[in-house]
């Protein structure tokens, strides 16, 4: 996708904010919780604030993404699908991002097993419906929940589960994946109605801003964009993946994604404000290669490495939120700092981001995400976590080159050991039959088996020392 809009241009539309001090914040992913604590708390009455255009919501910069809640023995649900989620922290999470100024947010009816919106509904009960906006989907992906009255079914659920009657913020839920994704998106949304039903629950109050989640196929996101300049539906926001490495390399990286300078430009044209996904990239921008983070400590000693992505994310003027899914109390806090108030990327540091892109693209890394929505696997293989494991020794570094290196023998020992403990071996990469269910649930449009192969012949080379 070409960029299409100067850096000068991107600068233009900061929002005017004032430094803000940031902490140091480290995090294992897959390690479970080695992170350490912030060093300082976040002022209290310091968010910062967009209006929504339309509806003058006064919506906080950083939204609380609910799909990776903590669940009860520590961890999120992602990793112990089994554990029940945690309520007592997850309502003591949620009390502070409102007392910190927090007003958004998001989850959805797939979220934690099916799990978030009941648990999202309970912790925002306690609070006036005032406080808050609600932001969910219609995340009717199964063929099964096609049909209109499933359809209907789901949303009538979402207001149940949210103890609402009304949502703030309607998504139709990852448009433009899938294997054919326009004929998808027609069987999810228009051949039965659906779409036309939602826009009548708008008119009714039920819904007061009718969006959608974008992923993939560019030709649904224009056509999308067609309908609101013909007034056929009217689009009050969308959400879309926006971090400074998809901002000029997404479509570079994976040919089935767009890049985010693309999607956000057309937003930002018709007046639309955009929602923003995977700052992080999964965490993959706080999980940065040491010579990187060794440049950004060398700029910014006292920030975090994740907040370089929040105040990217957050700096275009259109941006109305910055989802993020914060299972730690600690990712909670570093990310109130960031935001308490917005320190806008300056013209100077998004060079240095670009370069620091440039970078991380060049790494040749499988653009996996952690989203988890390849899971589970039928023959209960954990893709995640062995996409992880590879995608960290190439970070790191250490991923085994080749006899001729001179670190070749200890880097093999470690990448076999490091595989063990991330990932018990009846899950691991060898038990992949190649089914490929899991491709047709991956916004990526990674093919998934192919990277798992090529992991297991890797692996098996390695055990073999040939």
């Amino acid at each position: 996708m070409a960029n299409n809009i100067s850096r000068r241009n991107f600068l233009k539309s900061l929002g005017a904010g004032v430094a803000a001090s940031s902490a140091l914040l480290t995090a294992c992913k897959n390690g479970g919780s080695n992170i350490t604590s912030v060093a300082k708390e976040p002022p209290v009455g310091k968010m910062t604030y967009r209006i929504h255009p339309t509806t003058k919501d006064k919506v906080s910069l950083l939204g609380y993404g609910m799909m990776r809640l903590p669940v009860e023995g520590g961890g999120a649900g992602r990793e112990h699908p089994e554990s029940p989620i945690d309520q007592e922290l997850v309502n003591r999470q949620v009390d502070y991002a409102i007392e910190h100024g927090v007003n958004l947010f998001d989850t959805s009816p797939a979220y934690c097993q099916g799990r978030s919106e009941r648990a999202t509904g309970i912790a925002l009960s306690r609070h006036k419906r005032s406080e808050y906006y609600i932001s969910t989907k219609l995340s009717n992906f199964s063929p099964d929940t096609w049909s209109r009255e499933a359809s209907m079914e789901m949303f009538e659920n979402s207001l149940k589960e949210l103890q609402v009657d009304y949502v703030d913020y309607l998504l139709l839920h990852a448009i433009g994946g899938g294997e054919d994704a326009l004929q998808m998106f027609n069987d999810r949304y228009i051949n039965n109605g659906i779409l036309d039903w939602l826009v009548e629950q708008k008119q009714k109050g039920r819904i007061r801003n009718l969006g959608y989640s974008y992923h993939g196929d560019v030709a649904i996101f224009d056509l999308m964009l067609k309908w609101h300049d013909e007034g056929k539906y009217h689009w009050d926001f969308v959400l879309i993946e926006l971090n400074y490495l998809d901002w000029n390399y997404a479509d570079e990286i994976n040919s089935a994604n767009t890049d985010a300078v693309y999607l956000y430009e057309e937003l930002r044209k018709r007046g639309i404000p955009a929602l923003v996904m995977e700052p992080l990239l999964g965490g993959r921008l706080s999980n940065v290669p040491d010579d990187i983070v060794a440049k950004m400590k060398e700029r910014d000693p006292e920030s975090s490495i994740a907040s370089w992505a929040f105040r990217f994310a957050g700096t275009p003027e259109g941006v109305l939120s910055v989802l993020s899914g914060m299972t730690y109390t600690e990712h909670l806090k570093d990310n109130l700092l960031t935001y308490s108030p917005l320190r806008p990327i300056s013209e100077e540091e998004n060079k240095f981001l670009m370069e620091i892109a440039k970078n991380i693209y060049d790494l040749n890394t499988i653009p996996c995400n952690e989203c988890d929505y390849c899971m589970p696997c039928p023959y209960g293989i954990n893709i995640p976590a062995i996409l992880s494991h590879y995608n960290k020794c190439i970070k790191e570094g250490t991923l085994p080159r080749g006899k001729q290196s001179p670190d070749y023998e200890s880097d093999r020992q470690a990448f076999l050991i490091g595989y063990d403990r991330s990932v018990p071996k009846l899950r691991q990469a060898n038990h992949c039959i190649g089914c490929g269910k899991c491709n047709h649930h991956c916004p990526q449009k990674i093919d998934i088996p192919k990277e798992l192969r090529k992991i297991d012949q890797f692996v098996e080379k390695l055990k073999q020392n040939v």
